[in-house]
């Protein structure tokens, strides 16, 4: 007779070893982190975890139609008022900064309150809520995160190769998917090599992206209208639901490229090593948990000891870092 806890291990093993390489890493590490975390930590990850569940079991209630001409009647009151735009602004703004949710559907809440229009707004508050939370995580929080980076091998890894890449790769991992909008901005914030500068030109390059957002959001808003979905014939439906599906599916190719690219880039990165190309690939895979860190928890070296710079194996890296400026004097905003 099989033991069912061994049957359960095996299964669990195989299951994790289906997957790709950088989703069975991410699950690993994730579950690291999480048993090494404070109890405040653990607390956010369960209460975001149940906001994600109430809103599906709140889908799943209500429905969708009820929902989506909620949010269409939201949307619309806002766009009536006199500076609408401005409240939209302000929340894009204020939910650049991590780990606050909520940036990509005002994004697509653009969409919803102006149409294709709406990507006005939407760049607006992009670009000033990158440009503040850039100037405030770098100067309120650099002493802890110049702590954390030079402590850790894979951004050590990563800021030599964008010292070394400089503005094209930066535009590059701003467009990629990996990391996040919002953790992006706390990425750049950290890494010393990258200026203000050149920060705000990359963000320019991505506001081009953010028109597949709104205009998704614009499509989707008319489905969400009761009024103009009954409307519409079959073959206006059919046609809008392919243009929501090509945007989709145009964001999703973008974001692909983009990201191989990058990596591309990263890996092809003269005078870099082939173990600096996979940590600094490796810092932008990690980072949306990784660069939480130095914000949320205490710089103790047991906590980071996997990452520490002192491993007998890291010399080439510590060497090439110390080339390329290790010792970096604090920078303007």
């Amino acid at each position: 007779m099989s033991n069912p806890t061994a049957t359960s291990a095996t299964r669990r093993r195989f299951e994790l070893s289906s997957l790709p390489p950088m989703a069975k890493r991410y699950i690993d590490d994730a579950t690291v982190r999480y048993k090494k975390s404070p109890p405040v930590v653990k607390f956010c990850v369960w209460f975001f975890m149940l906001v994600y569940v109430a809103v599906g079991a709140m889908f799943l209630v209500i429905g969708p139609k009820v929902i989506g001409q909620t949010v269409y009647d939201l949307a619309h009151s806002i766009a009536k008022l006199r500076f609408g735009w401005l409240i939209l602004i302000s929340i894009i703004a204020v939910t650049s900064f991590p780990p606050l949710i909520g940036w990509s559907t005002t994004i697509t809440l653009c969409g919803f309150a102006y149409g294709p229009k709406g990507w006005f707004v939407a760049a607006a508050g992009a670009m000033i809520g990158a440009a503040v939370s850039f100037i405030v995580l770098r100067v309120a929080f650099y002493a802890r995160i110049k702590a954390w980076s030079q402590s850790n091998k894979k951004w050590a890894a990563l800021e030599t190769v964008i010292r070394a890449r400089g503005l094209p790769l930066i535009i590059l991992i701003r467009l990629s998917p990996i990391p996040p909008w919002v953790y992006s901005n706390l990425l750049f914030a950290s890494i010393e090599t990258v200026t203000f500068s050149q920060f705000m030109v990359a963000n320019i390059f991505y506001c081009a992206k953010l028109f597949i957002h709104v205009w998704v959001g614009s499509r989707i808003a008319v489905f969400s209208d009761g009024t103009q979905r009954d409307e519409m014939d079959t073959t206006a439906k059919i046609i809008n639901g392919l243009s929501i599906l090509a945007g989709m599916l145009v964001a999703v190719a973008a974001g692909w490229i983009t990201w191989h690219l990058t990596e591309k880039e990263i890996r092809n990165t003269p005078g870099a090593s082939a173990e600096d190309g996979d940590y600094a690939t490796g810092a932008l895979e990690d980072a949306e948990a990784d660069i939480q860190a130095p914000l949320i928890r205490s710089l103790s070296p047991e906590r980071y000891r996997d990452n520490s710079m002192d491993d007998p194996n890291n010399n080439d890296l510590e060497r090439g870092a110390n080339k390329a400026g290790a010792k970096r004097s604090r920078p303007s905003a």
